[in-house]
């Protein structure tokens, strides 16, 4: 970044803090630095899963996998909530502003449509699947931690919110993408 940054003779450090760093970045440099972030999320995820897949199969990796997104996703979901200051009760419009801000939004060709009352969440390009098959390896049978992952998600974002899985691996009925989730609000369901 042109000497914006400088290293002490004494100390060694930088001179500048990193929050100092980042505000100097451009509006560009920080979107592509979001989805750096992004990736090494993911690849983190996925090399820790295929190190217990390797050593232990699929059904121990699943398990912990389970495990991690259980407790991930809501964390995910209260910074986001808290970044955009959705109050109780944001229904699904809070939802869908939360899903667009996921870690893995980046990285994913995603869609939401609305229908019905309902909203549904559409990942048609999934990266972890592509890498997967990128290296000669099955796919990943996501269903299981997905319903883990997106109704933990939704119920954090809005305690009415319901998640219903419409197509995922390995129970794709839905050729046209990766996986899709449908969200629903019960009214009468009080929020948190």
């Amino acid at each position: 970044r042109g000497g914006v940054v400088r290293w002490g003779k004494r100390t060694g450090r930088s001179e500048m803090d990193n929050r100092d760093f980042l505000m100097s970045l451009s509006k560009e440099e920080l979107v592509e630095l979001v989805g750096i972030y992004s990736r090494n999320m993911l690849a983190m995820d996925g090399v820790w899963f295929q190190s217990v897949e390797r050593k232990f199969g699929m059904d121990e990796a699943m398990r912990h996998d389970a495990e991690a997104w259980a407790r991930f996703t809501r964390t995910e979901a209260r910074r986001i909530k808290k970044f955009l200051g959705l109050g109780e009760g944001s229904g699904l419009d809070g939802l869908e502003k939360a899903l667009m801000l996921r870690f893995y939004a980046n990285l994913n060709d995603s869609r939401i449509d609305r229908e019905d009352g309902a909203l549904y969440f559409t990942c048609v390009r999934c990266t972890v699947q592509e890498k997967r098959a990128e290296k000669g390896m099955p796919l990943h049978p996501c269903k299981p931690v997905g319903e883990i992952e997106y109704s933990g998600f939704a119920d954090e974002i809005d305690g009415r919110i319901r998640c219903e899985c419409v197509s995922c691996y390995p129970d794709l009925t839905d050729e046209s993408c990766r996986c899709k989730w449908k969200f629903t609000v019960r009214e009468d369901d009080e929020t948190r």
